[in-house]
């Protein structure tokens, strides 16, 4: 970059304000452009795929490339997705009104800090994540600036910190500066998985005082947050942020809630990967997940609470129940279930309307759409009010008491306002006269000269008189000479002409100003009154989140409520119990996507207790199969009925008993992580370690597959000593598929260990799979079959088949050459060199040996006798 003394005063503007924003590409407004110049036209001109030119020649060329204004949303949501930051520098003043024309930066895009509703995902939430590194673990902050809700909360380690981090789906994470440098930080941004933004320590210092001063309160302890000193370093940070990037308060930050670490269902990475909760594994769609199989919400707000209840599934009974009795009213009452759609659809988005209004980046429409809004709520209260459940009543009850400001916008916002806040248009007829007045002169001053012609001749009785107008005079009444006999009084000669003479009155020089600056003072009025609304508004932003909320949870609520009355789903008995007992379970999602003529999901029972439910209950269940049977969809499935129960969901069951569960654990699937440097195997013993690590009596754990990324040997000790630790000493209810058939014989060691197996039948040369547990062991996995069907060549089939038989029989040809090679093609053997025989020719005693040995039936040997034997031999021939 040139120096800033050199470059022309235009550069020179430009290289001051990208000096403050370093680390952010800056879209400089020049005219109808966003330009961008030297490295940041380089590097944006690579993402967007626009052309780069140059501005200037020679020794004096300057990079540069640029996007329309208008079209300037597109470009940043695309430069977003690629990680970069955006800061936006407009213009702030007219052209003309100085030599070079003021900008600023009014606000700058990050990942974490998008506000356009036209980028964001109205279904899902934007999270901040901000981190205050402590000894070990450390403080967290979500922020979500489209709605202003802020959490905080504390975790014991990094790991737990990551964890937290992922399920909330972060889209930035911010670090103190020194600790987003250190190995650490770095380990961390890279197990999150998100974009890092660095702050200096001040942010994260004196929180408290600075979230007290920013909620209005005196202390934080009614937010319960109170003890989280790191929480609400991290939170104040995330604030400081907010308003740093958008230039503004964040006003509708106006309360802080606890973050539920503890007291929730916790569920790692691993574990919402591999029950597809929120995102497909393959093609991390959310069509085709659990979240999207439940989200029949109208609202936007309403799709992000189901999210919100999917990521944090309850603990505690009562809290179930009550979300139970309401999805039990809906799922019953079709007439509840229209009503309170139709009466939501009306609601909207109230939450992020007031966030862009409060941060300034509000308009016109923002308030008539919070206006229409605002007037739909007494409806959905009167359909809330009609339920018997607790919390759709008092979901109804958080709606009231907008009704003042409600009817307030609609006297004053116009039914369809412009865009923007300096096109006019944006106060409705009749709520201002002075506005009125200026908009009637703006719009019809041809009629109002009319007009006070028309009355001015009338009262003087000079048929002949004219308002006329020119630039040295400006508006002006001329009379006639046989006419100024009849002059009144009040009318101020301004000059005399050959045929007559000019004057003014009060209400003439009145219109003047009101036309000759009717359109500036329109404007300047219009947003005068837009910031009075703006400040009503504010000034009920509580209230009107307190009702978006409460909005949600109805529709929320109205989702599950659908879903279990359209796929017949059954109420589930939630207690504190260490149980998970299901009749006729089902898939939710495979069931949903199978064809109509695929005859159905074929159902399963299931029956699993902790240690703590006594001896006879079976905590262990060993699950064999053949592949592609359904060993890991019936798994999964009763993950996702205990995950569903504990989110106050009815389940896809004909009954179902759940008794708590802390924890659900999955080690599901095999695939390597390259990113972080781990093999496949690795992948599988990390999430192995976490499980034996962190499972609790209360756990449910869904194993499937454990070693088989290594050898047979090495994998199925593994998987033994695994199960053995989750019997022996874990005692939790699990859940486990293997092809080691060896592993069934756990069930004559232990007591609570029991065997489980997917039917199949065989047809002539073919396998069907019957897709029903029962009880038993399996002896085949019909691997070769489900090959056939996966189109491998018949060839190839042929030879599988041929060493299947060779690997059972354990054999070893006379060449010395592994029995499963046998029959295929291979080099032929050398000849064997000379060596010594095992039996020398012509020995009594080894002869006698050699009998002994072809006449011995070692299946029937016991080990006490082969050992028996081995010293009897040894005598014989010493």
């Amino acid at each position: 970059m040139p120096e800033i003394a050199a470059a022309t005063p235009m550069m020179r503007q430009y290289l001051e304000v990208k000096a403050r924003y370093p680390d952010a590409l800056l879209f400089f407004r020049l005219g109808d452009f966003y330009e961008l110049f030297f490295d940041d036209a380089i590097r944006a001109s690579e993402a967007l795929q626009i052309t780069l030119t140059a501005r200037s020649k020679g020794d004096d060329k300057v990079p540069m490339c640029g996007v329309p204004h208008h079209a300037a949303r597109g470009y940043v949501a695309r430069l977003l997705e690629q990680g970069f930051k955006v800061a936006i520098c407009d213009q702030v003043e007219e052209p003309g009104k100085s030599a070079i024309v003021k900008r600023e930066v009014t606000r700058v895009v990050t990942p974490g800090m998008v506000l356009d509703e036209q980028v964001l995902d109205p279904r899902e939430s934007s999270f901040l994540g901000a981190v205050a590194l402590g000894e070990a673990g450390g403080g967290l902050a979500l922020l979500d600036a489209t709605t202003g809700e802020l959490r905080c909360g504390e975790v014991g380690d990094d790991g737990r910190l990551a964890d937290e981090l992922r399920r909330a789906g972060v889209r930035e994470l911010l670090l103190e500066r020194e600790a987003a440098a250190s190995e650490r930080g770095q380990a961390l941004a890279r197990a999150v998985g998100a974009p890092v933004a660095a702050r200096e320590p001040a942010d994260f210092e004196r929180a408290e005082e600075k979230l007290r001063r920013r909620t209005g309160v005196a202390t934080l302890q009614g937010f319960g947050v109170e003890g989280l000193p790191l929480g609400l370093a991290a939170a104040a940070a995330a604030v400081a942020y907010l308003e740093d990037t958008q230039r503004s308060d964040a006003v509708h930050v106006d309360r802080i809630s606890r973050l539920p670490v503890d007291g929730v269902l916790l569920l790692d990475e691993a574990t919402r990967a591999n029950l597809e909760l929120e995102r497909t594994l393959s093609g991390a769609k959310r069509k085709g997940s659990l979240l999207g199989l439940l989200d029949r919400a109208v609202t936007g707000p309403g799709a992000r609470r189901l999210a919100e209840w999917l990521r944090y599934p309850l603990l505690d009974v009562a809290a179930i129940d009550a979300r139970l009795d309401a999805v039990e009213e809906l799922c019953g009452s079709a007439v509840l279930r229209e009503g309170l759609a139709e009466a939501l659809k009306a609601v909207g988005d109230l939450a992020r309307v007031v966030s862009r209004l409060a941060l300034r980046q509000g308009s016109g429409r923002d308030l008539r759409a919070l206006c229409q809004a605002l007037l739909a709520l007494p409806r959905l209260d009167e359909e809330l009010s009609r339920a018997r459940s607790a919390l759709l009543r008092q979901a109804g009850e958080g709606t009231r008491g907008l009704e003042a400001l409600a009817a307030l916008l609609d006297r004053a916002v116009a039914e369809e306002p412009p865009a923007g806040i300096q096109e006019g248009g944006i106060i409705r007829r009749g709520f201002s006269e002075e506005l009125d007045r200026i908009v009637s002169v703006a719009e019809d001053g041809k009629g109002t000269i009319a007009r006070l012609e028309a009355k001015e001749k009338e009262r003087t009785g000079i048929g002949s008189l004219k308002v006329r107008y020119n630039r040295v005079f400006g508006y002006y009444l001329e009379v006639t000479r046989p006419n100024l006999h009849l002059v009144p009084p009040d009318y101020q000669r301004r000059q005399t002409t050959v045929g007559g003479e000019r004057f003014v009155t009060p209400e003439l020089k009145e219109f003047e100003e009101l036309v000759l600056g009717a359109e500036e003072k329109r404007f300047a009025l219009e947003a005068r009154l837009f910031e009075d609304l703006r400040a009503a508004v504010l000034g009920q932003a509580g209230a009107i989140r307190t009702a978006a909320g409460a909005a949600a949870d109805a529709d929320a609520l109205l989702s599950l409520g659908r879903v279990a009355a359209e796929r017949g789903y059954a109420r589930p008995v939630v207690d504190g119990s260490e149980v998970l007992e299901i009749v006729d379970g089902r898939h939710p999602v495979v069931e949903a996507l199978l064809p109509a003529d695929s005859g159905g999901f074929v159902p399963n029972d299931l029956s699993v207790a902790s240690a703590g439910e006594g001896e006879s209950a079976a905590s262990l269940l060993i699950i064999t199969g053949p592949n592609m049977a359904g060993k890991s969809t019936a798994m999964r499935q009763a993950a996702c009925i205990a995950l569903l129960a504990q989110m106050g969901s009815f389940v896809p069951a004909r009954r179902a008993r759940v008794g708590l569960v802390d924890r659900i654990f999955t080690r599901v699937g095999a695939s390597d992580d390259l990113a972080r440097g781990r093999s496949t195997f690795m992948v599988e013993m990390t999430e192995t370690a976490a499980i034996v690590h962190n499972a609790t009596r209360r756990s449910l754990v869904v194993l499937d597959e454990i070693g088989r990324g290594t050898s047979t040997f090495d994998g199925l000790s593994i998987a033994w000593a695994v199960a053995e630790h989750l019997h022996d000493r874990t005692g939790c209810r699990t859940l486990f598929a293997t092809h080691y058939h060896e592993l069934q014989d756990l069930a004559r060691e232990r007591p609570r260990v029991r065997n489980l197996t997917v039917a199949v039948r065989e047809v002539q040369d073919r396998v069907v799979f019957l897709r029903k547990l029962v009880q038993g062991g399996a002896s085949r996995s019909y691997g070769i079959e489900v090959a056939k069907l996966a189109g491998v060549p018949a060839e190839i089939l042929a030879r599988a088949r041929e060493i299947l038989r060779n690997l059972e029989a354990l054999e070893v040809d006379e060449g010395g050459h592994a029995a499963l090679a046998r029959g295929g093609k291979r080099r032929p053997a050398p000849p064997p060199a000379a060596q010594l025989g095992l039996f020398a020719a012509g020995d009594p005693r080894l002869e006698a040996l050699r009998r002994e040995l072809q006449q011995l039936d070692v299946d029937a040997l016991r080990p006490l006798d082969a050992l028996n034997l081995l010293s009897d031999w040894k005598k014989r021939l010493s």
